[in-house]
C-alpha cells in the first residue's frame, strides 16, 4: 500500500514508530521492517498488532490483565434524544453529552473527532467508595489493580487517538493508584509525554487521621506530543513577590510565590486564588471598603496592589493568572474544596457524591490558553467540566466547545440514572436558567445568569449488523448528521459511508463474565 494512501490509523502508527526511533528505544533497521509490515497489512487491526512489536518496553515495572477486545455482531451508534436535547439560540454554540459506556462512545467518537481533541479530563472511579463491586480487587489486591487498569486501558488508548497534536490528557487519581495508573499512562502516552502530577490541596484540618492526614488528591497531565511542553508551560513569577503586603483598614493581604492571600475579620482561614491582572474596581476612599468587603465574602473577588502605584488598590476577579501569552503554573493548587463542589451541585438543585469544583476544571482546562478549544470528558459525573467551558467562555469571550460522556448508572439517589437525573439536568438549569418543565426553582438561577447555547444529547443504542427488515437495517437507524455529515443524498454513498466507519464500533471488551473465566483457565493452568 503506497505511503501517500495510508489511513489516519497507519499514519499515527508510523508517526510513532519513527518517535521510538528517535527515543532510542527502537533500532532503525527493525523499524524500517514494521514499517513495511503496517504499510502492507490488510487491516488496520493487523496494523495495529504489527506495531506492538515495536514496543520492548510495554508494562515496564508493574503488571495487570488487559482485557481483550472481541468484534460481535452488533453495529453501536448514536441515537439522538429529542426530549434531553434543547436550543438556546441557533446561532450559539451547540454542545454535547453522550449517555451510554464511555467504551462504546469514544469508538463513535473516533468517526467525526480522531485528531481533534485538544483537551481531554477524566475522573474516573478510583475512590474506594466509588469503585462498588470493584473495591475489593482494587484495594485488597494491590499488586494488580486490574479491574481499574483494565477499564482505563482500552478507553486511553482510544482517547489518545482522539488527541490533537498539541493535545492535553489529565486525569485525576488518587494517592493510593497514583503509581499504577501514572505506570499505565507512561505506557500509553511514553515517558516523555509526561508533564507533571499535580497536587489538588481539597481539604484542611486533620479529620478523623490518627497519623498522616491525607488531604490532597493527584492529576496526571500528560500531552501527545512532548515538543509543545516548553510552549504549554512558562512560568514566571516577576510579578509577585514577598514584599507586597498591605494593611488598610483592618484588611491584610500579602502576595506569595503561589498564590494571592486574603485574611480578614471573620475570614479567619483567609482564602487562596489565583488573580488575572485586570483592574475591576479602584478603591478611592473608605466609602469603597464596605463594598470590598461585601464582595471579598461572596469570594468573587480579590485584592491586589497596582503595579505602578502601591498605595492604591485594586480588586479582581478570581482568575488564573495570566500576564499577556505567558502562563504562570503552579503544580499545587490550593484554596479551592471538595466542598467547594459539592455546594455548586446543591444550588443547581441537585444531590451528587464528591463532585469536582468548576473552579479546579477551569485552571486545568484553561492551560492551552486556547479559547477554542474542543475539550472531553468520558466520565462526566455531575458535568463539571461543561460547567466549567461555558463559565470559561462568559469570562474571555471564547468559543470552547465539550463533549460529556456518561454512562446512565443507578445509585440509591438517582434512580433513573447518573445521566438522567444529574448530568443532563445540571446542564439544563445552568445553560437556561430552567428545569425541563420550565419552572425555575432552585438558588443557582436566581443570583446568575443562565449560559447559554446549545445541547445535543444522544445514547448509545446498537443494531444487528446483518439486519434486513425496511426501516430498520443499520443504513436506516444510523444518522449521519451526528457525525457532522450533510445527508446523503443516495442509499449507495450512506451504505459505503456506514461499511468504512463502523466496522471498530461492533468491537466490545470482554465483559466481566469472560474475564473472570479467562484469569481462572490462566490460574488453572499455571497451577497445573
Amino acid at each position: 500500500m503506497p505511503t501517500n494512501s495510508l489511513s489516519p490509523t497507519r499514519a499515527d502508527l508510523l508517526r510513532e514508530l519513527q518517535q521510538r526511533v528517535d527515543d532510542r528505544v527502537l533500532e532503525p533497521t527493525n523499524a524500517a521492517l514494521l514499517r513495511k509490515l503496517i504499510e502492507r497489512a490488510d487491516t488496520d487491526d493487523e496494523a495495529i498488532a504489527v506495531a506492538a512489536l515495536g514496543t520492548t518496553y510495554k508494562r515496564t515495572g508493574f503488571h495487570f490483565d488487559v482485557r481483550l477486545e472481541r468484534l460481535t455482531n452488533d453495529i453501536r451508534y448514536l441515537r439522538r434524544n429529542p426530549a434531553l436535547s434543547f436550543t438556546t439560540s441557533p446561532n450559539a454554540l451547540t454542545h454535547r453529552l453522550i449517555i451510554g459506556d464511555n467504551y462504546e462512545a469514544l469508538q463513535n467518537l473516533l468517526i467525526q473527532y480522531r485528531g481533534q481533541v485538544d483537551v481531554i479530563y477524566i475522573d474516573p472511579p478510583y475512590g474506594k467508595d466509588r469503585m462498588g463491586e470493584f473495591a475489593h480487587t482494587n484495594y485488597e489486591n494491590a499488586l494488580t489493580r486490574d479491574n481499574l487498569l483494565s477499564m482505563l486501558y482500552p478507553r486511553l488508548q482510544l482517547a489518545k487517538q482522539l488527541l490533537s497534536g498539541k493535545g492535553i490528557l489529565l486525569c485525576s487519581i488518587d494517592d493510593r493508584n497514583h503509581a499504577y495508573v501514572k505506570g499505565m499512562m507512561d505506557d500509553i502516552f511514553r515517558e516523555f509525554g509526561f508533564v507533571t502530577s499535580f497536587v489538588w490541596q481539597k481539604k484542611k484540618g486533620g479529620g478523623q487521621n490518627k497519623f498522616v492526614y491525607e488531604g490532597h488528591e493527584y492529576i496526571l497531565c500528560y500531552l501527545k506530543n512532548k515538543s509543545i511542553i516548553k510552549k504549554l508551560l512558562v512560568t514566571d513569577s516577576s510579578e509577585i513577590s514577598e514584599k507586597n503586603i498591605v494593611k488598610k483598614n483592618g484588611h491584610y493581604y500579602r502576595v506569595n510565590d503561589d498564590f494571592i492571600r486574603v485574611v480578614y475579620g471573620k475570614y479567619e482561614s483567609g482564602t487562596e486564588r489565583r488573580c488575572h491582572y485586570e483592574d475591576i474596581l479602584e478603591i478611592k476612599g473608605k466609602e469603597k471598603w464596605d463594598e470590598v468587603q461585601d464582595k471579598l465574602k461572596k469570594g468573587d473577588f480579590i485584592l491586589r496592589p497596582s503595579k505602578s502605584d502601591a498605595t492604591k488598590h485594586y480588586v479582581c476577579r478570581l482568575e488564573d493568572i495570566t500576564e499577556g501569552k505567558k502562563k504562570v503554573v503552579y503544580s499545587i493548587i490550593s484554596g479551592i474544596r471538595t466542598e467547594d463542589g459539592t455546594n455548586e451541585v446543591n444550588s443547581i438543585g441537585l444531590d451528587f457524591d464528591s463532585p469536582k469544583p468548576s473552579e479546579l476544571l477551569k485552571i486545568l482546562l484553561n492551560l492551552t490558553q486556547n479559547k477554542q478549544a474542543l475539550i472531553l470528558d468520558f466520565f462526566a459525573g455531575s458535568g463539571t467540566t461543561g460547567h466549567a467551558v461555558l463559565e470559561l467562555n462568559r469570562k474571555d469571550g471564547g468559543q470552547r466547545k465539550f463533549i460529556l460522556c456518561q454512562l446512565n448508572e443507578k445509585t440509591d439517589t438517582t434512580p433513573n440514572g447518573i445521566a438522567y437525573d444529574v448530568t443532563t439536568k445540571r446542564l439544563k438549569r445552568i445553560m437556561t436558567g430552567k428545569y425541563y418543565d420550565g419552572t425555575a426553582d432552585f438558588p443557582w438561577a436566581k443570583t446568575n445568569e443562565p449560559y447559554g447555547d446549545n445541547l445535543e444529547v444522544t445514547e448509545i443504542d446498537r443494531v444487528f449488523n446483518a439486519e434486513a427488515t425496511t426501516g430498520k437495517t443499520p443504513f436506516d437507524v444510523i444518522d449521519e448528521t451526528l457525525y457532522g455529515q450533510q445527508p446523503f443524498t443516495t442509499m449507495r454513498e450512506k451504505i459505503e459511508w456506514v461499511c468504512q466507519h463502523f466496522q471498530h464500533a461492533q468491537k466490545a471488551v470482554e465483559n466481566d463474565s469472560d474475564w473472570e473465566k479467562r484469569k481462572r483457565d490462566l490460574d488453572h493452568a499455571t497451577r497445573s
